[in-house]
């Protein structure tokens, strides 16, 4: 029993020295779970930030995007109106010209038609054969209305 008297004191410090250590590490575990689960908090919490960042300048981005699509959307169809204007001018031009053509021809046509008439007049009891390219000539054919004929020259 003198051997137990003399290391009771120093077993007892050793054990309440182990105690203290086994205290120390239950603290730093508990602390060490703390700092685990505020850093998982806080990851969480600049997950949230920057999903919501990312939100935020995806919508901006898509905004930008719209207002560019309509910006081409518009300026294509300033593109097709003037283009179309152009196509209305021009088919209004042609169709003009045409209709010039058309006139010019006609009118040419009435005026050979005109220069080959002969018109009869009474003169001196006889008619007269009048045309720019034919010779005048009288007859002694007495009418009493005048009369329009045609003469076919060679064309």
């Amino acid at each position: 029993m003198g051997n137990e008297c003399s290391c009771g004191p120093e077993i007892e410090v050793i054990r309440i020295e182990e105690r203290e250590r086994q205290k120390k590490l239950l603290l730093a575990k508990r602390h060490q779970k703390l700092v685990n689960a505020a850093r998982k908090i806080q990851a969480w919490w600049r997950g949230n930030l920057v999903r919501r960042t990312l939100l935020v300048a995806a919508l901006r981005a898509w905004m930008i995007q719209c207002w560019w699509r309509t910006v081409l959307h518009r300026q294509h169809q300033k593109l097709r109106q003037s283009l179309l204007r152009m196509y209305v001018v021009q088919e209004q031009s042609a169709v003009k010209l045409q209709s010039w053509v058309r006139m010019q021809r006609y009118r040419h046509h009435f005026y050979q038609m005109c220069d080959s008439l002969c018109v009869f007049q009474p003169r001196d009891s006889s008619l007269v054969f009048q045309s720019k390219d034919a010779v005048q000539g009288q007859c002694g054919a007495i009418f009493r209305q005048p009369e329009f004929h045609i003469e076919i020259l060679s064309i």
